[in-house]
């Protein structure tokens, strides 16, 4: 299966919830990723959520094309910022060589192994010639070394930082930029997070 139907129904469910409790504030990786490219630049985000980081995107200047695989989140998204977000799931996506970036913030983390390599082959096909890629995932511990449900019922990939750079490296990527970090997520958990920043290699 490309995506998890239970992972979809809690954020139609909880959409209220995060649009009254998340930050008001982009993720810190967002400026810096935008920095590397060129003014007015196509950028693709997926899994936009309620918005915070596409309305930093349009404020920075670029073109924006926000989308969601949850109705609920593309209608907070939209009433809250107009960022003009649309319904999209990851293995909707069927653009060629349409975009300058790909902003995936803690939204590919919920794609089930086994599916990812080709939602990353979709990415890849969807960026133009030298297109930059942003996805950030939670890792596989000791405690939680296998895929599966967080305590919200979410499904979480939880991989090696080894296999997410074999399968981007696969799929026609390469690393430019990775960032180890702890940080707690919306389940209240902390956990080792790794962001990577990377261009389509061909």
């Amino acid at each position: 299966m490309s995506f998890d139907a239970e992972t979809i129904a809690y954020y139609q469910a909880a959409a209220p919830r995060y649009t009254a409790s998340t930050a008001q504030d982009r993720h810190r990786h967002l400026d810096p990723f935008l920095d590397r490219l060129a003014p007015g630049a196509q950028v693709l985000e997926l899994g936009c959520g309620v918005g915070l980081d596409a309305a930093h995107i349009v404020r920075r200047g670029f073109a924006l094309d926000a989308t969601d695989g949850t109705e609920a989140m593309v209608r907070k998204a939209n009433e809250r910022f107009g960022v003009g977000a649309r319904m999209m799931r990851f293995d909707q996506l069927d653009a060629v060589e349409k975009y300058d970036a790909v902003w995936a913030h803690a939204s590919l983390l919920h794609v089930p192994r086994a599916a990812l390599p080709a939602i990353l082959a979709r990415i890849h096909a969807a960026l133009k010639p030298g297109g930059l890629h942003f996805a950030n995932y939670k890792l596989a511990d000791e405690c939680h070394p296998d895929e599966g449900r967080d305590p919200l019922g979410r499904w979480t990939n939880l991989p090696t930082a080894a296999w997410l750079q074999e399968r981007y490296a696969a799929a026609g990527f390469r690393v430019l930029d990775t960032d180890r970090y702890t940080a707690k997520g919306s389940d209240g958990v902390r956990r080792e997070w790794l962001a990577l920043t990377l261009r389509k290699a061909d």
